[in-house]
């Protein structure tokens, strides 16, 4: 409990709207944990698996009509709607909480209802913040103790503050037609109603550490970002950490949890994970840019995770983790999903909970299928990870999926350039892989779904960051691991090799790399890149410098889609990424 009267008055206002019959106050001690683990199997929320093979593991199905985040229901509710901007959906105040109160009268009865304060970072680091969720579900819980500090000393770092994020949500019916997960960014408010699925109930995650914490950051001057954190340390005991932004499908978590080549790591380099998705980042004392992985646990895809796609986080899979929507083996009680691995499953249960084999027709898992382990699992967690401080970011990296358009690597000219660079990031999709149009689909800076606000104004926020940071600011690189030859195959081998470019950045930050100038940024001289051991996978100093060529066709191709995706933003776009632009066609003659 807490002596905080605005958390005291704002629990008894949800409790008289949603009428449970009881209240729970997480203390975050593993006593309690326990308990509710256990009374979440007695109510079939979650089963225990192979306590030998997966020691704490457990196994929960979401509704068949609940496995994803909905980005059709998730709104910013601004109080104007210009404030929201063209990528979000925006819903008025008062009218979402007028629709919301009627959906969450009376939800409760018959249900306990959780309150679960939470630290968004390490407690006590200035990088810090506090929410409290409150919800009706166990399962959002026993997710939520594995994701974020939870608990008394939540509480306590909040003290008598009033700057914390009140969290509301309730699986209600999981009736889809009326679900809405919902943001309040002048109330530091998030409402979810009608979902049990994590992304869009574990509130501390994209809702508060994104959405919100995005809007916060631009009142106070810090970004929240779309990012992994990680740790590069060099034979000689050096660390460089980067940030880097990927949209899905391309490599993110592999690329936060990446094993060095057999060769860097028989030289000694060491690679750490400091975080795979959040980044929090604030100018620190010493003028330069310092972040924290708000978050202590991993929710990740399941499907295609696997020995050799990312080990660590295969492995950091292997005792006290909740798993979602997968293969229940009921052979030996174990779990199963697409690209584990090559074994048969004669007796199982599907995502779905009916009877399915390696021979059944339909696959096994959700190909959303997910996990939540802590992130004291990885193998390669960082030293750092919960150093109060953070740890301080050389470089920015952007990334996408483009067959042939984007480089292997370049660096931006600067940081104005960089974020012009940010904001055009994308991936080519075709409408039979994922239901979209066939095209680029623009996810600047990896945060379509995720800014809390007009996204004209978030490049204004970044603009205005490297103003503050100067000549502090870090440099900031594009790669891109999937450029493919005539016959649509990836010509680049990825995975730990990505290390390799990663390398290069390192150098180049550090001053000891040089670089090649070019219509769109920086690059490396083939020969900087080391190939040595790639000779397997066909790589040849002839086959990076066709990694690395920048052909002026495509990127005139380009300028029309940033010209037309710009649009969307009107007059409020800033006049530095128009200038940005013209330059690029300038050069591209």
């Amino acid at each position: 409990m807490t002596a905080n009267k605005n958390v005291l008055n704002w629990i008894e206002e949800v409790k008289s709207l949603t009428n449970p019959d009881k209240i729970v106050w997480i203390d975050g001690s593993e006593a309690q944990i326990e308990k509710l683990r256990e009374e979440a199997v007695d109510e079939g929320v979650i089963k225990p698996l192979n306590q030998e093979k997966l020691p704490g593991c457990y196994i929960h199905r979401t509704a068949l009509n609940d496995v994803a985040r909905v980005e059709h229901r998730t709104f910013i509710c601004s109080k104007k709607e210009e404030d929201a901007g063209p990528t979000n959906n925006w819903c008025a105040p008062d009218e979402m909480y007028g629709k919301l109160r009627k959906l969450f009268n009376g939800v409760m009865k018959g249900r306990t209802m959780y309150v679960i304060p939470f630290c968004m970072g390490p407690i006590g680091s200035k990088l810090s913040k506090v929410g409290v969720e409150v919800t009706d579900s166990v399962y959002v819980v026993l997710n939520m103790v594995i994701m974020a500090r939870c608990g008394d000393e939540a509480l306590e770092f909040l003290g008598d503050s009033d700057d914390w994020v009140r969290g509301l949500h309730s699986t209600g019916e999981l009736d889809d037609e009326n679900r809405y997960i919902t943001h309040f960014p002048e109330d530091n408010a998030i409402w979810s109603i009608n979902s049990g699925y994590g992304g869009n109930v574990l509130l501390g995650k994209k809702c508060f550490a994104l959405r919100i914490a995005s809007c916060q950051g631009r009142k106070e001057g810090w970004m929240a970002e779309h990012m992994l954190i990680l740790g590069i340390e060099k034979p000689d005991g050096k660390t460089t950490y980067i940030a880097a932004a990927f949209p899905s499908q391309c490599g993110k978590t592999n690329l936060a949890m990446l094993i060095p080549p057999e060769s860097y790591k028989k030289a000694g380099y060491k690679v750490w994970c400091v975080g795979d998705d959040i980044a929090w980042l604030r100018q620190g004392d010493d003028g330069r840019l310092w972040a924290i992985n708000p978050e202590t646990g991993f929710f990740g895809v399941a499907p295609g995770t696997n020995m050799k796609s990312n080990p660590n986080a295969l492995i950091s899979t292997q005792k006290n983790t909740i798993f979602a929507n997968v293969v229940h083996n009921l052979d030996d009680n174990t779990v199963w999903w697409e690209g584990l691995n090559k074994e048969r499953v004669s007796n199982g249960l599907d995502w779905k909970g009916n009877p399915w084999n390696s021979d059944s027709p339909e696959k096994g898992a959700h190909t959303n299928g997910r996990f939540t382990s802590h992130v004291s699992n990885c193998p390669c967690i960082s030293p750092e990870y919960d150093n109060p401080a953070g740890v301080p970011i050389s470089a920015i990296v952007f990334g996408g999926r483009r067959a042939k358009t984007a480089p292997l690597v370049y660096q931006a000219f600067d940081w104005e350039h960089g974020v012009f660079v940010g904001s055009i990031m994308g991936s080519e999709t075709t409408s039979a892989a994922i239901g979209l149009a066939a095209g680029v689909r623009r996810d600047p800076m990896a945060m379509l779904p995720f800014c809390g606000y007009n996204m004209a104004d978030y490049w204004r926020h970044w603009l205005d960051m490297g103003k503050k940071l100067g000549k502090n600011a870090p440099k900031i690189f594009n790669v891109n691991w999937f450029r493919s030859n005539e016959d649509g195959n990836f010509i680049w081998p990825g995975y730990g090799d990505n290390l390799r470019v990663l390398d290069w950045i390192v150098e180049r930050v550090n001053g000891k790399a040089g670089a090649v100038e070019t219509a769109i940024g920086y690059e490396p001289k083939p020969e900087d890149i080391n190939i040595e051991g790639l000779e397997e996978d066909g790589i040849t100093l002839e086959r990076v410098t066709e990694l690395l060529q920048v052909d002026k066709a495509l990127w005139k191709e380009d300028v029309n889609g940033i010209k037309q995706f710009y649009t969307k933003f009107g007059d409020r776009l800033p006049e530095e990424l128009r200038e940005q632009l013209s330059d690029l066609e300038k050069r591209l003659v």
